[in-house]
């Protein structure tokens, strides 16, 4: 079978191998060089990517500085600052609905839910798994709830449904009414190894925990919201692809999708690989296949294949296309939900099997190529990733870059590193480089059920405290924070259809620099390729594929409707949550200020 087009690779990515070893290693960033011209006074960005929070589950009762604007459940009225339902709550209201014979992703409603389900236990939360989780009242009201009220800010919690089918239909088509239902029909799939006994299309276990959020109006994250205080927050900026962790990884380091293949052409994927999530006979919405263990490539330019028609019709009635049918070629199966990555940390390709669930090596361009082309250094720095074997703080999915034969043959894996090494780098101050990606160490990732949301905040403002502590680096320094997908969360916002793949709910995007416009509420439409395309614009290097994200155009909005871009599809480059004209640049400790730890 051959692709109806080739991808289009860099320089690096086509060569490297060849490269002598001397030139390696200066490609690699091993010896400090001189930095590379920059089309702003930012020389270092620092990318910290946590997991699975929506916007409005960490920032839906954050309240901006005075003359910003905000869209939020507190906002919007649907929830109240002491976090009770609002006037407007009846907007986030959760619906059920009928799905009997084919997957849709606007199933027919039947009717709103009286009470939400009760929220589920987990392995992390200290009691039985696959239970309703009794710290939570049964007779919550049918829509977003304060988790705090009812556990403390550092506890654990329940983990929604976000996988890809799933989130669809958690969306259905901009009415954000479907969370607590899709959890309780299709949950995290069938084809999941640790599900509990009883799991199944009559008891998932899932649904109420989705419409849960934090209040920062009563005191939760203060870290984050002293962050978004001071520096710029998107709240318009979204996961990249329908559906979890490992998809989105890989949209960051690629703008793209990863697809099954055999020898870097497209093929056809083991067929107990391949999702399907029309209904089983009998259920409402109990998907055919899906899971970890399952379904999880998707040939979405055949309309015939499950799911694929229903998603599809709806992007072919949205305006624009710049990406025509889905952005889906012939004959490829993309894969649009977690499986493990085709490399060992010492470059060894894994095997590929129908019982092992692996990628296989990628071949799609990076940034990381891009950024070696132009000699720009870059690593990507993983918590708990060790030189020879891996540990419970390390998350294969999240170190992208183990997927790409570009890096993981070649020296340039000697770039991915771990958080220890960051440590070291930014005390050595010249050896950090250009361009840093951090996902932290798995307890302090953020992720429901086995890490908290004060984790990754602590995380966070130790990090950005640690660059500060060197003026000469903070001066040109931005650090981007944000999390790889919404988690299966309640969110309240515009989702743009940009192609067959998403995007996803929105996420939080905090930009922390001395140049960052100050308690700026960014509206700007953007998400994961935007960080591609600041880097981009920032080292002047060119998109990095003919069909990758980073070449949609940058929104325009008009006054009707800050949120929506007039020329959709379109993805944001960041440059609006930044001020480079300023003169009088926030050096850190102005004011008195020391630090983020929520003192400011």
């Amino acid at each position: 079978m051959k692709p109806r087009f080739q991808y289009r690779l860099s320089a690096l990515a086509l060569g490297i191998a060849a490269m002598s070893p001397a030139l390696a290693a200066d490609a690699q960033g091993a010896a400090p060089a001189p930095a590379a011209p920059t089309t702003t006074p930012i020389q270092h960005v620092i990318v910290v990517i946590g997991e699975n929070h929506t916007f409005d589950n960490l920032f839906g009762a954050y309240q901006p500085r005075k003359g910003q604007t905000i869209h939020n459940l507190l906002s919007q009225g649907i929830v109240n600052a002491d976090g009770s339902p609002g006037p407007n709550f009846a907007r986030a209201v959760q619906q059920q609905a009928g799905n009997t014979s084919a997957y849709r992703v606007d199933p027919g409603i039947t009717g709103a839910y009286a009470f939400l389900p009760q929220p589920q236990t987990t392995y992390a939360t200290g009691l039985p798994p696959g239970v309703a989780d009794v710290r939570f009242p049964a007779d919550l009201p049918p829509g977003p709830f304060q988790i705090t009220k009812y556990v403390p800010y550092d506890a654990f919690v329940g983990d929604p449904p976000h996988r890809f089918f799933q989130m669809w239909q958690q969306a259905d088509q901009g009415k954000h009414d479907l969370f607590a239902w899709v959890g309780v029909t299709a949950g995290i799939g069938p084809d999941n190894s640790f599900n509990p006994p009883s799991y199944g299309p009559n008891n998932t276990f899932q649904g109420g925990e989705a419409m849960g959020f934090y209040n920062m109006s009563s005191g939760d994250a203060p870290k984050f919201k002293a962050l978004a205080q001071r520096y710029a927050l998107s709240d318009n900026y979204h996961q990249s692809v329908m559906g979890g962790t490992g998809a989105n990884f890989l949209a960051i380091a690629t703008g793209d999708v990863a697809y099954f293949n055999a020898n870097g052409v497209p093929a056809k994927p083991f067929d107990n690989q391949i999702e399907n999530p029309d209904p089983q006979p009998g259920t409402n919405n109990w998907y055919r296949k899906d899971g970890y263990t399952g379904g999880s490539y998707v040939n979405c330019a055949d309309p015939s294949q499950p799911g694929v028609s229903a998603i599809q019709g709806y992007i072919d009635s949205q305006p624009g296309h710049a990406f025509r049918g889905g952005n889906c070629a012939a004959d490829t199966y993309y894969l649009v939900n977690n499986y493990g990555l085709g490399y060992t940390f010492d470059g060894k390709a894994k095997p590929v099997l129908a019982t092992n669930f692996t990628l296989p090596p990628q071949t799609i361009p990076t940034i990381a190529d891009a950024l070696s082309a132009k000699r720009v250094s870059w690593k990507w720095y993983s918590g708990g990733r060790e030189p020879t074997r891996t540990t419970k703080e390390y998350c294969g999915i999240c170190d992208p870059f183990t997927a790409f034969t570009s890096i993981m043959t070649t020296p340039l894996k000697a770039n991915l590193q771990g958080v220890p090494e960051l440590y070291a780098d930014l005390a050595r101050g010249g050896q950090l480089p250009a361009v840093a990606f951090v996902r932290p160490f798995e307890s302090q990732a953020g992720h429901p059920a086995n890490a908290t949301t004060s984790a990754f905040e602590n995380f966070v403002a130790d990090l950005v405290d640690k660059v500060k502590a060197n003026p000469a680096l903070w001066r040109h320094t931005a650090v981007l924070v944000t999390v790889d997908e919404g988690g299966g969360y309640y969110d309240s916002g515009y989702i743009q259809p940009v192609d067959f793949f998403g995007d996803g709910t929105r996420i939080p995007l905090l930009a922390i620099s001395p140049w960052a416009r100050r308690g700026h509420v960014d509206h700007t439409y953007a998400d994961h390729a935007s960080i591609l395309k600041f880097i981009e614009k920032n080292w002047r290097l060119q998109p990095l594929s003919a069909r990758s994200r980073d070449n949609l155009p940058n929104p325009r909005h008009d006054d009707e409707n800050a949120y929506v871009p007039t020329n959709r599809p379109a993805i944001g480059d960041l440059m609006t949550m930044f001020d480079f004209e300023r003169g009088d640049v926030d050096h850190g400790d102005r004011d008195g200020h020391r630090g983020d730890g929520g003192n400011d």
